[in-house]
């Protein structure tokens, strides 16, 4: 049969994008209400690294596990359950988060809706997306991140500033439960199982680890940022509609990336490696004082250093078709745990060495992982070679 074209498979890619939007939403609501949420519960930037952090790390727990029953379920329901457990999450934080500890709890009760949300969207894309428009539903799937940190900085001044950040959690609730409407309402037909051998588990192993130093560097960005402008002593509204610009920015960014990857014929891990490095000098200009400054490094952080994810799950999911949420599970459990690590080693030199400091080795940790992605890409090109000498 068939993949749908046209307005079906627009239709599929915005479900994907507004399941994945309100699956990880809970997460970085809480970073962009971190002022408030300090103030009100008492804790530091070092606190805010270990609830994130202990969050993610609870997502790679998840990872491999939550992608097998994806596969063996299917999208429909597994989308729905990830979509509800989000509402049912930040409607228990709106009326649950009374002190840190409680804060910490309830998130990491629904971290798992984040794995599963994602999971089941990539699948979606996978199996019901033509083969020449995947690349940008891809990228329209990822937007869904930094849509849902401009969706949490709005919040700030909309929401947080005027009647308290309790109703930014309960707003949040609503739109996830709006959201059940998006949700796929078929399983599409699982391709034939791969043969054995064909997978590249090593690369994906090593592409994995450097998804995960990016990811842990990412990670801070979108969490930490508006407390890191506030302690510029830029104004807490502004900081967080400055976190809102980056996030329209990466969202752009995200999206011409999955547009290009269909015009390609490859070298896609390439690219992903390239926007990284490029990406580490916005993390430095973020370590410099000034404005100016901070929004070229918005701008470039955002834009290209938190660009990459869609294209990078494109590129797995071209290698193995056969078991998407399977094989991008395994990259995402090296995001996930780079998310774990990320924030707290953030939070920490935050709090002990200052904002200029952990920006700095942001910057350093987004090179590594450049050069480690472009380490497994060679190994992905040296799988292809032995593959096609046994052919």
């Amino acid at each position: 049969m068939a993949a749908p074209a046209g307005p079906s498979a627009f239709r599929v890619a915005a479900g994907a994008v507004t399941v994945t939007t309100v699956s990880v939403l809970p997460v970085f609501l809480t970073g962009a209400l971190a002022v408030q949420l300090s103030a009100d519960l008492g804790f530091d930037p070092a606190g805010l690294g270990l609830v994130v952090a202990l969050y993610f790390g609870v997502s790679a727990l998840f990872s491999l596990p939550v992608g097998m029953v994806v596969e063996r379920v299917g999208s429909r329901v597994t989308s729905r359950i990830a979509v509800a457990g989000a509402a049912v999450l930040m409607a228990a934080m709106a009326v649950g988060a009374r002190s840190y500890w409680s804060l910490v709890a309830l998130l990491l009760c629904g971290a798992w809706c984040n794995v599963m949300g994602q999971l089941s969207s990539n699948l979606t894309l996978a199996r019901t997306v033509p083969a020449h428009r995947m690349g940008l539903s891809f990228g329209v799937k990822q937007a869904a991140i930094p849509a849902a940190t401009l969706l949490a900085g709005l919040a700030v001044p909309v929401v947080a500033l005027t009647i308290g950040w309790r109703w930014a959690y309960a707003i949040g609730a609503v739109l996830a439960l709006a959201a059940l409407a998006a949700c796929p309402r078929v399983d599409a037909t699982p391709a034939a199982r791969p043969v054995k051998g064909d997978r590249a588990t090593g690369a994906l192993a090593v592409i994995g680890v450097a998804a995960g130093l990016a990811a842990g560097t990412a990670t801070a960005l979108g969490i930490f940022l508006v407390a890191s402008a506030v302690d510029r002593g830029i104004d807490p509204g502004l900081a967080g509609l400055m976190l809102t610009m980056g996030s329209i920015v990466g969202l752009t960014i995200r999206m011409l990336h999955g547009w290009l990857a269909d015009r390609r014929t490859g070298g896609h891990v390439a690219v992903v490696a390239g926007s990284l490095a490029a990406g580490a000098i916005g993390f430095v200009l973020l370590a410099v004082p000034g404005t100016p400054a901070l929004v070229v490094g918005v701008v470039l952080a955002f834009g290209l250093g938190w660009a990459w994810p869609g294209l990078l799950q494109f590129a797995v999911v071209r290698l193995n078709p056969s078991a998407p949420a399977a094989a991008t599970s395994i990259v995402q459990l090296g995001v996930y745990a780079g998310g774990f690590a990320g924030p707290i080693l953030f939070g920490w030199l935050a709090t002990h060495e200052g904002f200029p400091v952990a920006w700095s080795v942001n910057a350093g940790v987004m090179l590594v992982s450049a050069v480690l992605m472009l380490v497994g890409r060679q190994m992905l090109l040296s799988h292809a070679r032995r593959a096609a000498g046994r052919a």
